[in-house]
């Protein structure tokens, strides 16, 4: 490698690790509870449900947005969803309107056996952190600029890896440390994954102008119906138009999932994969009847994708612990490298120490 190319990447590898390192030792920090909210959650009991009975059918969907009305009085609901890791428990997304801002809303748990109020989604601590590992509470301009610094740790790890590429091949095959292997791998692999998540706003929007747009382009004009249909009725004709698939969430009318006079339901698959995947369904807001089903771009499916891969949500507790293990290790080695920067950098340089002695 010439010298001048071997200064290039310094500079990439010295100037991109320096800055993206304090917002990466943040992500990890933040990042550790996440990778275990459900079970934060189920040791300090929020929104636990009673034992269903066995048989039990689960009350309309229709009861549940009736009760989160009530107990909401005056908020809208954007979202009516399951998650697959709780089925015995629906969340209701409710704000002071249908096209009002995602960090203003309020999530709420209700029984899917009873239809009765659990409590909030999550408690008071893993929503700041969520919060200040998803933005920084600084909306969309802090998404973007988390992931810059995912991009930069990338180029940091990259350019890492072609300067200490030539001193491998004079060493013996099997003296590279495995476990510093699984680190930069695991790294680069959260890094990219995190850089994607933060693209979901840009992301959605594209999706709404191009294919939302051509899913309605058949459909009558005119404003959002008085009386919408039943929300048992929107699933059941989803479901209907997606075979072997079960709901994911239903978007209200006006919410950005679409339109304001359309429902738009995404259904998932069973599988641990295949669950990760959605269907789109749009249908009449005021018939139920299904105007459009078309498959998300391959865009929203790298996005879906990169979601779980990120907090290591695809394997059970096994892949969480694995997830754990190596961000504790991440955080000792960005920790100690911003330590080692920082006393670099208060002592003195050899010139005045000469003259201090």
């Amino acid at each position: 490698m010439r010298a001048s190319s071997v200064r290039a990447w310094a500079f990439v590898h010295t100037w991109s690790s320096l800055i993206s390192t304090l917002f990466m030792l943040l992500l990890c920090l933040t990042g550790l509870p996440l990778i275990f909210h459900h079970e934060i959650d189920e040791v300090f009991g929020v929104g636990d449900a009673p034992a269903a009975i066995a048989g039990q059918a689960p009350v309309p969907v229709e009861r549940i947005a009736e009760n989160a009305l009530r107990d909401h009085p005056g908020k809208a609901i954007q979202y009516v969803g399951w998650d697959q890791h709780e089925p015995d428990k629906v969340f209701v997304i409710l704000n002071a309107a249908a096209d009002a801002a995602p960090n203003d809303a309020t999530v709420t748990l209700y029984g899917a056996a009873g239809g009765e109020k659990l409590g909030p989604s999550g408690n008071a601590f893993m929503q700041v952190m969520l919060r200040l590992h998803v933005d920084l509470y600084a909306g969309l301009p802090g998404k973007l600029f988390l992931g810059a610094m995912g991009l930069l740790l990338v180029a940091a790890i990259v350019s890492g890896v072609v300067l200490y590429w030539p001193f491998t091949r004079r060493l013996a095959f099997g003296t590279v440390r495995p476990e510093r292997s699984r680190r930069v791998a695991w790294l680069a692999v959260v890094g990219l994954t995190g850089a994607i998540n933060t693209l979901s706003e840009p992301l959605v929007g594209m999706w709404k102008a191009e294919t939302l747009g051509r899913m309605i382009a058949g459909s009558q004009g005119g404003p959002a119906p008085a009386r919408p249909a039943s929300l048992d009725t929107i699933v059941a004709r989803a479901r209907e138009a997606a075979p072997g698939m079960v709901p994911g969430f239903v978007a209200f009318p006006g919410t950005p999932f679409a339109t304001p006079r359309h429902f738009g339901v995404f259904l998932r698959g069973t599988a641990p994969l295949t669950a990760r995947l959605l269907q789109p369904v749009l249908l009449e807001a005021g018939t139920g009847a299904v105007a459009d089903s078309r498959a998300l771009p391959w865009y929203l499916t790298a996005l879906l994708v990169s979601q779980p891969l990120h907090f290591g949500d695809y394997g059970g507790l096994p892949m969480k612990v694995l997830w754990a293990l190596l961000d504790l290790v991440s955080i000792v080695v960005l920790g100690s490298g911003l330590y080692l920067w920082w006393v670099r950098r208060r002592r003195p340089a050899p010139a005045l120490r000469a003259q201090a002695a």
